[in-house]
């Protein structure tokens, strides 16, 4: 008889430099262990540097490849990347609402992805504004430190930033790659509780860790690991993947996510 796997439903664009988005969702989770369930929700224009455009996918489609997987298929978590409009917001809401009727536990990673790496806008909208009936239904949130200001009405105090964001989601994770120093600090709380992480700062920029942590966090959690486990887990098999990168042309290096390790 064959292994089963858990099955992560990913909402996220279409990056067609294969470094982010989709992509990256897809082998992150499987390097993991799991199985991932792509829904597109953007097609994108794009290199592994710089964003030229952005197109959000009918909501009506996403909704049918939604609804069928549902139907067929048992789902054990959610990550949820570019939204790409107001419309596939409430899709993917729905879909939550749906799901958590059955499965009141689902764990739903939430990365806000408001940018590229180097700040080219990801939709047509306000990505701040479509994210917001998301945010209470995640189990997680993973900003960057830009991230978490621009969802905190651009507050910078740390203390501003977590204090607000709490009021919406159980967990958050502020990463610190936009940081300075030689370290990068990923910092997770969740009520009362507070755990760092301390990576090594690499050299170089890397187009898709923030996917590729998130989509691995999501897989972690849909094998049942506590939060505090897929955290660490997710982070290590990230830094890995960052310091096997590799390069595809000038600029921003690709994450390893594959088994084959360079």
């Amino acid at each position: 008889m064959s292994l089963r796997r858990p099955c992560v439903l990913v909402f996220a664009g279409l990056d067609p430099s294969g470094g982010a988005g989709i992509q990256a969702d897809i082998e992150a989770i499987a390097a993991m262990g799991a199985h991932a369930l792509p829904i597109i929700t953007s097609l994108t224009v794009q290199d592994n540097d710089r964003v030229f455009s952005v197109h959000a996918v009918d909501a009506a489609i996403v909704r049918q490849q939604a609804q069928a997987l549902m139907a067929k298929l048992s789902i054990a978590a959610i990550k949820i990347g570019i939204v790409g409009s107001h419309d596939n917001v409430a899709v993917i809401a729905e879909t939550i609402s749906a799901l958590r009727a059955e499965q009141p536990d689902l764990p739903v990673v939430l990365d806000p992805v408001l940018a590229s790496g180097h700040g080219h806008a990801l939709a047509r909208e306000n990505a701040v504004h479509m994210l917001e009936p998301l945010r209470s239904l995640a189990t997680l949130i993973t900003p960057n430190l830009p991230e978490a200001a621009a969802l905190c009405d651009a507050a910078t105090a740390l203390e501003v930033q977590l204090a607000h964001l709490l009021r919406d989601t159980a967990h958050v994770l502020i990463k610190g790659g936009h940081g300075a120093g030689d370290t990068v600090v990923n910092r997770w709380f969740t009520g009362s509780k507070h755990r760092s992480w301390q990576w090594p700062r690499l050299p170089g920029e890397f187009h898709g860790s923030g996917c590729t942590l998130a989509s691995a966090i999501a897989a972690c959690l849909a094998q049942g690991q506590t939060m505090e486990t897929a955290l660490h887990d997710a982070q290590t098999i990230t830094q890995h993947s960052l310091e096997t990168a590799y390069a595809i042309a000038d600029g921003q290096l690709i994450p390893c996510r594959t088994e084959e390790r360079r």
